[in-house]
């Protein structure tokens, strides 16, 4: 699926439920998708810093794909890494690169989000972004 059918049914998800309280309860439900990683997957180097709670990502290139995991020791950043593993796992890591953060304005999250979620949510972006450009280099060298 391509990330412009991903964005369209995110934001189709997101535009049904009315309220912020409802937004939470499913990024909550998004994140109990994601199992508890062992101490080993939370290391230094996978670790967002300048998150408010800890959050840890991961690619591994598969296929010439990048594939995401992550965790989190919050419920609503889980939830929010589970929506971001959704939107990216799976697509060639140029794809990712080349992306840009708009469907983060489109879902709202600038407005049901404290500044430092919606700061958290950048940061995660960023590190995808990384992880790409870095599994990017693999494909072509």
């Amino acid at each position: 699926m391509t990330l412009e059918k991903r964005e369209k049914i995110i934001k189709n998800e997101f535009n049904i439920i009315n309220n912020w309280e409802d937004k939470y309860k499913y990024l909550i439900k998004l994140g109990n998708i994601l199992k508890k990683k062992t101490d080993e997957f939370r290391s230094e180097d996978k670790l967002i810093h300048g998150c408010q709670s800890q959050v840890w990502v991961e690619a591994k290139l598969k296929n010439k794909r990048v594939f995401f995991d992550a965790d989190s020791d919050a419920l609503i950043p889980k939830g929010i890494a589970a929506l971001m593993i959704r939107m990216y796992s799976g697509l060639h890591p140029i794809e990712i690169v080349y992306s840009n953060y708009n469907f983060i304005y489109e879902i709202g999250f600038n407005n049901f989000l404290s500044p430092i979620r919606a700061n958290g949510i950048v940061l995660l972006l960023k590190k995808i972004k990384l992880y790409s450009v870095i599994l990017n280099t693999k494909i072509t060298v």
